[in-house]
């Protein structure tokens, strides 16, 4: 395993950093989160058609870049530090990878052009407060997560012209701006129920959108009625399980989310270690105090260990296994055959990363003293995101559990004497 960096992975990080530095200040920040969509239109374009980040991890035929996870996870890292609000998460990390998996070739030939080209955006939507345990998060996601029969939930019912869905989902990140759901319904009754992903267009007869008010504004989140709504199954009937597909991603996810997590707790100790270095009490500067030093130095220590932990995730999620540079283009989906019950390097990764971002922003708000607690300061946005973070993916207590129960860390053994 070679953990450098290649010259193409450094390459995107720099160009992607120098152009959120001056497209996605504070200023620009704030201004993005006022507006209906919860993030800056003209910034996805400028990421999009300059460095194509939406189709950065989709295969070339599909008009993508063709990278790798680790390419994916890389630029996230650069868009954590920013705190950017965009639609890439949503559609890059979690809807296009399900359509390029299970969608039929007529579905892939349609959406995922125009998804890697950012002119189509879209959502994942699954019910109630279920993402992580739908991506098998913090446990197999063979569960009843989904709703179903009496369960409530979404459901979905064949009808004359094809299937129809009835139900309500309340966070989905980007659900109430982006221009395509997949939204995942029990099908099959109470008794015999299965969940089914289905594609939904934001604009279809029957949808109803808000945007919710969320605790991290940077991840605009929307709830969505569906009163009877016509619908595409997404892929065939017989096709690939839905649930492997959905757990599989959540290792990409995972990955991604760890390497965000990194580079927001990243920039927070840098504004941090800035501000110490200038704010002066008792005639020194407060960064000279020892009990100061101490802080900062345990802070860094862990952002460092989460990002070695974090770029091995994201070495782990990428199928070709290798950090190398981007594919040649991959007309199969990822890893088809992974059980529900992943590997836990994503999972411990993700929760050591979420700790971090805590901690860092903690420090960061407590050693700014009294402006690091206003409305007005940036330091409230990073520990906004970390525990946002933690309630939409978490907490990390259940990330460290499953992870743990995946690797059979705690199965009783025979010890031999």
């Amino acid at each position: 395993m070679d953990a450098s960096f290649s010259p193409e992975q450094d390459e995107i990080r720099r160009t992607l950093r120098e152009l959120l530095h001056s497209r996605c200040g504070p200023r620009e920040l704030r201004t993005a989160l006022d507006t209906p969509a919860g993030h800056d239109p003209g910034l996805w374009t400028a990421l999009a058609e300059q460095l194509g980040l939406p189709g950065l991890a989709l295969p070339e035929a599909y008009g993508g870049v063709g990278c790798s996870a680790t390419e994916l996870a890389l630029a996230c890292e650069e868009t954590g530090r920013a705190l950017a609000p965009s639609p890439l998460l949503a559609t890059a990390v979690l809807a296009a990878p399900l359509i390029a998996a299970l969608g039929t070739d007529a579905q892939r030939a349609e959406l995922l052009p125009r998804l890697a080209s950012g002119k189509l955006t879209a959502a994942l939507a699954v019910p109630g407060t279920a993402l992580a345990a739908a991506l098998a998060l913090t446990g197999d996601n063979g569960g009843d997560w989904a709703g179903g029969g009496r369960a409530g939930g979404v459901q979905a019912r064949r009808a004359a012209d094809g299937w129809r869905l009835y139900g309500q989902v309340d966070q989905v990140l980007d659900g109430h701006s982006a221009g395509l759901l997949l939204v995942a319904a029990h099908a099959g009754g109470f008794a015999r129920s299965r969940t089914l992903l289905f594609l939904v267009p934001g604009d279809a007869a029957g949808v109803v959108r808000v945007r919710q008010t969320a605790l991290d504004a940077t991840r605009p989140q929307g709830r969505v009625q569906l009163r009877d709504v016509e619908v595409d199954l997404l892929g065939d009937e017989g096709g690939r399980e839905v649930l492997p597909a959905l757990a599989s991603v959540g290792d990409t996810a995972a990955a991604v989310l760890a390497c965000e997590a990194v580079g927001a707790a990243d920039r927070a100790l840098e504004r941090t270690v800035e501000y110490v270095g200038q704010r002066e009490q008792f005639g020194r500067t407060i960064g000279s105090f020892q009990a100061v030093k101490h802080r900062l130095a345990d802070a860094y220590v862990q952002v460092q260990a989460a990002r070695s932990a974090a770029y091995y995730a994201a070495w782990a999620a990428t199928p070709q296994r290798g950090a190398g540079n981007c594919a040649t283009g991959h007309d199969e989906p990822a890893d088809a055959g992974r059980h529900i019950a992943a590997s836990p390097a994503e999972r411990l990764a993700l929760a050591q990363s979420l700790e971090a971002l805590r901690t860092a922003a903690a420090e960061g708000i407590q050693l700014h003293g009294g402006i690091g607690f206003t409305w007005e300061h940036e330091a409230h946005l990073y520990f906004k995101r970390a525990a946002g973070d933690e309630l939409l993916f978490g907490p990390v207590h259940r990330l460290r559990a499953h992870a743990a129960d995946a690797a059979r860390l705690f199965d009783t053994q025979e010890v031999a004497v």
